[in-house]
């Protein structure tokens, strides 16, 4: 199953993928519980396990669209996404959730996302100041809304201006989880010209976005010390 229909990614000429046009809509949902809410809690309370396979069946396919936006990698997206529950339940992460599990959820997956980000494309590579961000178990303020939006939607204006064969070679990898080989093979290229088209694509988005991902880091740790 390739990546689009896995995660329900489109390609039109409203954006590279807007099917996953959701990002700010998925950050600033209101803390509710409604019946599942409820269910859910009760099950954590007989039984974490069951709790977290419940929580696990209804948001990893939702969380993986979500961080896949940011990280552009499937690989990527479903390994911060799988930590993040293994997290959950092996440092009993849920007792201390006041949120809404969804708010939790999309938060935690969030500033997992900036953390990747910012190993790759920063200007620096240490992000312990990030694990002081207490953010996850709270709703995010109208202005960290703002600052993640503007981010997405900064990757997804570069992943638009590549040359076509560098966006496609990019996405083959990084989307659909192709191998170099597998992408040479398939597009009658070189291996070493698929090296070379990720190397630059990676190229034009730590320009790009390196400046956004260190301001909606100050503003982070800003709002933590406040």
């Amino acid at each position: 199953m390739s990546m689009e229909q896995e995660y329900k990614l489109e390609t039109s000429d409203q954006g590279v993928f807007p099917g996953m046009r959701t990002t700010t809509h998925e950050i600033a949902t209101p803390v509710s519980w409604d019946d599942n809410e409820i269910f859910i809690r009760k099950a954590f309370i007989d039984d974490p396990l069951k709790g977290c396979e419940l929580l696990f069946k209804q948001y990893y396919q939702p969380l993986c669209s979500h961080v896949v936006r940011f990280v552009y990698s499937r690989e990527i997206a479903e390994d911060i996404v799988g930590d993040l529950f293994y997290l959950l339940l092996e440092k009993q992460l849920y007792l201390q959730i006041t949120s809404s599990y969804r708010a939790y959820l999309f938060a935690a997956a969030r500033n997992r996302s900036l953390k990747h980000l910012h190993k790759e494309f920063g200007r620096v590579h240490d992000t312990r100041d990030l694990e002081s961000l207490s953010g996850e178990n709270g709703m995010p303020s109208p202005q960290q809304i703002l600052l993640y939006d503007e981010l997405f939607k900064k990757i997804e204006r570069t992943i638009q201006s590549l040359a076509p064969r560098n966006q496609t070679v990019f996405l083959m990898n990084r989307f659909e989880g192709k191998k170099y080989q597998q992408i040479a093979t398939e597009l009658n290229i070189s291996v070493k010209a698929v090296e070379a088209h990720i190397s630059k694509a990676l190229h034009v988005l730590r320009k790009a976005v390196r400046d956004e991902i260190t301001v909606v880091l100050v503003v982070l740790l800003f709002q933590e010390l406040r």
